[in-house]
């Protein structure tokens, strides 16, 4: 072998080294998400795995293996726990029974960015790791508000009392407080249970899915209530496994860098949830004055009330001096 192909050849196995090597460090943490990949409201986390895939490409890559389908939303976050899966995108009160102040998100009109220059996302993350698993940050969606929906017409507050409404756990003590009958339902099973007569209405974003419950839903009620917003949790041991300068790369890379520019990416979503209603024929039965500020009053109350319930005082303090007003 002559002394030029001998010094390719070195350099070429060099080169092949440095490739397997900087593969070799590349990590990666397997992720659920509580809803399917191609549904609206998955929007947000798809930018989030993109986003993070690209910027930190060749040390961390998150492989977003599906929703639902892969496993039962109301198991993520103990999967999470338990090291089953590596990182989860769960609502917050799919998992309220394990971490009860997590809901509190939810019970809010501020903004992600409002939110942020409290020590929310501080606080969450110590309560967090007091249950086992680490809370990476959130996945903001602050414009999208809930609205009840009924197939039977409404005209106001006192046409629900005695209505079987579907709801998602956050959303349970402001039915109750309306005098209906909650009935915590997935997302999947809500069309069935309104075509079977099993529940009268329920409660949802109004993103995305018109189209599927045209023939079940007639009247919505305005104003609408709540903040949405979805959590990023990472079992611990998967998360101590990336370098910490890494940690706090990804950390703040979500918390001050993508997740407002993901707060600000809901527009044209929101529209278009708003313009299928309509060609769908969805009437608003909105209120106002004293009967909208009812409303909104009791969404807050009844919601806050009830988590004093499961929240140690001092937190529960906390928590609604920096999301309410």
């Amino acid at each position: 072998m002559t002394k030029q192909l001998l010094t390719k050849s070195l350099l070429s196995l060099t080169l092949i080294g440095a490739a397997t090597a900087a593969q070799a460090e590349e990590i990666q943490l397997n992720a659920i998400s509580f809803t399917p990949k191609t549904v609206v409201i998955s929007h947000g986390f798809e930018q989030f795995v993109a986003a993070i895939n690209e910027e930190f490409d060749g040390e961390l890559e998150i492989n977003w293996r599906g929703g639902p389908e892969v496993m039962p939303p109301f198991r993520l976050a103990d999967a999470v726990r338990n090291g089953s899966i590596d990182m989860a995108l769960t609502s917050p009160s799919y998992y309220s029974g394990l971490v009860p102040s997590a809901t509190a998100s939810n019970l809010s009109f501020k903004t992600y960015e409002e939110i942020a220059e409290t020590d929310y996302l501080a606080r969450m993350t110590e309560v967090h790791a007091e249950r086992g698993l680490h809370f990476l940050g959130e996945i903001p969606a602050s414009p999208v508000q809930f609205f009840l929906f009924f197939k039977e017409e409404v005209s106001g507050i006192e046409d629900i009392a005695g209505k079987r409404i579907r709801v998602f756990p956050t959303i349970l003590p402001f039915v109750e407080a309306l005098g209906a009958e909650p009935l915590v339902l997935p997302m999947g099973e809500i069309y069935t249970a309104m075509e079977r007569g099993v529940i009268d209405g329920f409660a949802q974003s109004n993103i995305g899915w018109v189209d599927q419950f045209e023939d079940v839903v007639n009247y919505y009620i305005t104003p609408p209530y709540y903040r949405a917003g979805f959590n990023v949790l990472v079992n611990p041991d998967a998360w101590n496994e990336l370098p910490e300068d890494l940690r706090d790369r990804v950390q703040a890379y979500l918390r001050e860098e993508l997740a407002p520019q993901i707060d600000q990416s809901w527009e044209e979503v929101i529209d278009s949830g708003y313009a299928q209603m309509d060609e769908a024929g969805f009437q608003e039965v909105a209120l106002t004055g004293e009967a909208a500020d009812e409303y909104i009053a009791t969404a807050i109350e009844a919601a806050w009330d009830k988590l004093a319930e499961d929240v140690e005082p001092e937190l529960h303090a906390e928590l609604k001096a920096m999301l309410v007003d």
